[in-house]
């Protein structure tokens, strides 16, 4: 007999079902792209765009790009509301927030 998820996870206690929730939305959430992390603000290109001051089309080509620079990549997550940290991993020490790398510079 085959395990379920769902069944697994309606059996937890409320407060262990809030923490696997918590901790699968986390997962999802490291994988987004800019697109899906701006749909999922539920936020238009245009929108983004005005925030910026560029146009909606340069978000397009924006969001299909694979090499951003970091203070491009700010700047447009700060535009949907968040902030943006730099976490270096290792596997032999847990994961280190790198200081100052995304931060505002007095030349932005």
């Amino acid at each position: 007999m085959a395990l379920d998820v769902e069944d697994v996870i309606a059996r937890l206690d409320p407060a262990e079902r809030r923490k696997v929730e918590e901790m699968a939305a986390e997962l999802i959430a490291e994988e987004m792209t800019l697109r899906e992390l701006r749909r999922a603000r539920a936020l238009t290109q245009a929108s983004v765009a005005r925030e910026l001051g560029i146009s909606q089309d340069a978000i397009s080509r924006l969001e299909k790009r694979s090499d951003l620079l970091l203070s491009t990549l700010r700047r447009t997550v700060e535009a949907m509301g968040g902030s943006l940290s730099l976490v270096a991993r290792f596997p032999d020490r847990p994961p280190v927030e790198l200081a100052g790398i995304a931060e505002h510079d007095a030349r932005d």
